[in-house]
């Protein structure tokens, strides 16, 4: 599968995560910044998006404390990004 083709399926994934919180955070991060993730972060990412979506969304929003497997570079980003307000 070539990175291009493998940064869609993350964007999905990501995106439709379950519920719509976490489908706005977790895919608008995707969005934002897909296409800049490296390899090693795209691993990170897939990662993520393995594991529960309530417990991800509780941790990336701070409402939970994450185990340390989880904490990482990419981790770190999606914890720090804010939603932009749609016009």
């Amino acid at each position: 599968m070539s990175i291009e083709d493998r940064r869609k399926k993350l964007l999905y994934r990501a995106t439709y995560r379950g519920f719509k919180e976490a489908d706005l955070l977790i895919g608008g991060f995707a969005a934002a910044h897909i296409q800049h993730l490296s390899e090693p972060e795209l691993d990170e990412f897939e990662a993520l998006l393995d594991l529960s979506d309530r417990e991800l969304y509780d941790w990336a929003t701070g409402k939970a404390e994450p185990p340390a497997n989880v904490l990482g570079p990419v981790f770190e980003r999606l914890r720090c990004f804010k939603l932009q307000p749609s016009a």
